[in-house]
């Protein structure tokens, strides 16, 4: 894999983040329960720390971080439909993840390492948001 699929992969990722964080912050002022609110503002910072961490690799690798994104889907207004949504979104983003790590393999060995890390802060998000979806039923 060249460093052109390489940084096509990173962009990809910066701006599923960039997703991510726009309706956690979004959904976080929605959100009338205390909780999921703090979990949901927390979890968007993280994810803003991801998109740092994909803007520096895309950056070292001599490219540039996307700021296109797709339209964006809140999950609602209601408390079930963004908790459902935020999951949703975390799924993704494990499944995203694991593809980007084993299609780059062995070909960049820092980007794989961020990755992995980003992986396991996306399980952990999904867990959060699954858990607080769970208590609602």
């Amino acid at each position: 894999m060249d460093v052109k699929e390489i940084i096509k992969l990173l962009n990809e990722d910066f701006v599923f983040e960039i997703e991510a964080a726009l309706v956690y912050v979004r959904n976080a002022f929605i959100m009338k329960e205390c909780d999921p609110s703090r979990v949901t503002e927390a979890i968007g910072i993280d994810e803003m720390r991801h998109m740092n961490w994909l803007a520096d690799l895309i950056v070292k690798r001599g490219g540039k971080p996307s700021m296109e994104h797709h339209e964006l889907d809140f999950g609602g207004d209601d408390l079930k439909g963004m908790l459902a949504r935020q999951a949703s979104l975390e799924s993704g983003a494990v499944e995203r993840y694991k593809r980007h790590i084993e299609v780059i393999g062995d070909a960049d060995k820092e980007v794989v390492g961020v990755l992995r890390h980003i992986l396991d802060e996306e399980k952990r998000h999904r867990k959060e948001f699954r858990e607080r979806l769970e208590r609602l039923k």
